[in-house]
This record gives structure tokens, sequence and C-alpha cells, in this order.
């Protein structure tokens, strides 16, 4: 009887001691950091430049009747521009930023203009443009936004002198002036983080643009006294442009990781 109680409170022991390993205190675990959370609503402004193509359709008429003289055709050019801008976005539904900007643009994107009744052709220079808009963008990621754009433009087209076939002055030129259009475009703008550098509140953003403007038509003047060759040409624009620009957003918050 005796072994038998002893060996009882053996097991007893041994049991308690188990139970009291069972319940020691287990070690701490962190808890999982948060996503991280990026907040794009707010002021940015921004510059940069780029390079552009500039098509027209234009064909040469009578100043006096607007008598076809020739078919339309289609002439082009190129150039590089400069661009500073502002903008206000708004982030919604999560990933989702709107957003209304403006900005202008200066260089010299360059457009052939001929009149072949004549033998003469010209390089006319779309020295500055502006524009005003809205975008709507998809966050791919929390620093990364793609989003296209569109809405009113305006330019202006700087004077053309003519040559002959032979690159002698031919003492005829166009008048410049001003045209309204609009414009539609897109594209990808992501914060500035280099080899683990972070740089709050900077961006950068590449953008395409196709702008298109109204039909004009300018009359041939004789240099010096202004008065009217007696033909006229009408001619359309279409540019388009890609740039990159340095973005600076003054109330940047993101991404953000809470801590626990």
């Amino acid at each position: 009887m005796k072994k038998l109680l002893l060996a009882l409170t053996a097991v007893a022991a041994m049991t308690g001691s188990a139970s009291a390993a069972d319940l020691a205190a287990r070690p701490y675990v962190k808890a999982p950091m948060a996503a991280p959370v990026a907040n794009w609503t707010g002021f940015y402004i921004f510059g940069g430049g780029g390079g552009g193509l500039s098509n027209a359709d234009q064909h040469v008429q009578t100043t006096v009747g607007a008598v076809p003289l020739t078919i339309d055709q289609r002439q082009g050019g190129s150039g590089w521009f400069g661009t500073v801008g502002l903008g206000y976005d708004w982030q919604f539904s999560g990933t989702w930023v709107a957003g209304v900007f403006a900005d202008g643009q200066f260089g010299s994107i360059r457009a052939t203009i001929q009149d072949p009744t004549l033998g003469i052709t010209g390089r006319q220079k779309l020295e500055d443009s502006w524009a005003a808009g809205v975008r709507l963008g998809w966050l791919v990621a929390p620093n990364v936004l793609t989003y296209v754009n569109g809405g009113y433009s305006g330019a202006h087209f700087g004077s053309t002198n003519f040559t002959d076939l032979a690159g002698v002055p031919a003492g005829i030129h166009l008048n410049g002036y001003n045209r309204n259009g609009w414009f539609v475009g897109g594209g990808v703008e992501n914060s500035l983080n280099f080899f683990g550098i972070s740089s709050p509140g900077w961006f950068m953003k590449t953008e395409y643009r196709s702008a298109f403007y109204n039909a004009k038509t300018s009359d041939e003047l004789f240099d010096g006294t202004n008065l009217p060759v007696g033909n006229s040409i009408r001619a359309n624009s279409w540019n388009q442009t890609i740039s990159t620009s340095l973005v600076y957003r003054f109330n940047w918050t993101g991404p953000v990781v809470a801590k626990y």
C-alpha cells in the first residue's frame, strides 16, 4: 500500500510540473506591419521638358474668294520645348486620384509650310502653348500613379518667312497668330527613391500629349509693305509631345506605415 501511494505521488508531481510549464508566459511576437498608405490629396508644381512632332493639313487658296489652288497636303516638323505648371489632386476610393491642372510650354517646334504655285517654302514655329484640364488616375502602387488627362489648349504660332527653291528669301511672309484647341494625353507619376534614399514630396512624371488646333487662313504678304500677294494658306495643326518633369507635392504624407 505504501509503495502504491509513493507511485501515485510521483505521478502527480510530474503532472503538476508539466502543467506549470504549459502555463509559462509565451514569447512576445511583434504584430505584422500595416500596409503603406499614401495620401495624394494636395497642391503640386512641376517643371521639365521634352520633344514634339508637328503636323498640319494645308492647302493654298486665293485671298479673294477662297478658291482652292491646291489639294490638302500634310506637312510636318519636330523640335523641343520646356514646360512649367501647377495643379491640385483629390484621392478617393482608396486607389483613385482626380485633379485639375494648368501648364505652359515654350520652345521651338517647327513645321513646313509651302506654296507650290509660287515655288516658295517656309518654316513655322510653335513658340508657346498653354493648357488647362483635368486628369483621372489609378494607383498601381501607393507611390505610383497612372493617369489620363484632357482639356483646353491654346497656342501661338510665329511668323513664317518664305524662300524660293534655291533658298533665297522670296520677300513674302505670313504673320504670326494664336489658335484655340483641345488635348488628350496620359502618363505615369512616381515618387523619387534612389538607392534606398527617400525624397519626401519629390516626384517624377512622364507624359504623352496630343493637341489639336483649329484651322487658320493666313494671307501671304509682301515684306516691308505687308500688302497681300493674292494667295492664302489654310492649315490646321496637330502636335504630339512627350515630356519628363520634376514634381513637388507640398503636403505629401505617404507612404506612411502605422506603428505598434
